[in-house]
């Protein structure tokens, strides 16, 4: 079963490391949904893919002065996802039209 898992981050970018873990965090989350603001992502992935993606991420950052957050919305996200003003975002479970 595939539910939205929502992704935050917040990373410390005032050293060199900071800001290569930040490029880092987002490269990952970018393989796995979509950019919905600049450090959150919209995730569509099983209980074992989402357990993946928080070790990969978990292993990147700094746990002293970096954090992660997973929000778990379960499979019927499209009653509980609102959106208002610019950059709506796409629905990840419709067909790709190329």
């Amino acid at each position: 079963m595939e539910l939205l898992v929502l992704i935050t981050y917040d990373v410390n970018t005032q050293t060199a490391e900071g800001r290569a873990r930040l490029r880092k965090v987002a490269k990952q989350c970018v393989n796995y949904g979509q950019r919905v603001q600049n450090s959150v992502f919209e995730c569509v992935m099983d209980a074992a893919k989402s357990r993946a993606v928080k070790e990969k991420l978990s292993k990147i950052i700094d746990q002293e002065t970096d954090s992660l957050r997973f929000y778990y919305l379960g499979n019927h996200y499209k009653n509980k996802v609102e959106h208002i003003g610019a950059k709506e975002g796409y629905d990840v479970e419709a067909p790709l039209i190329l």
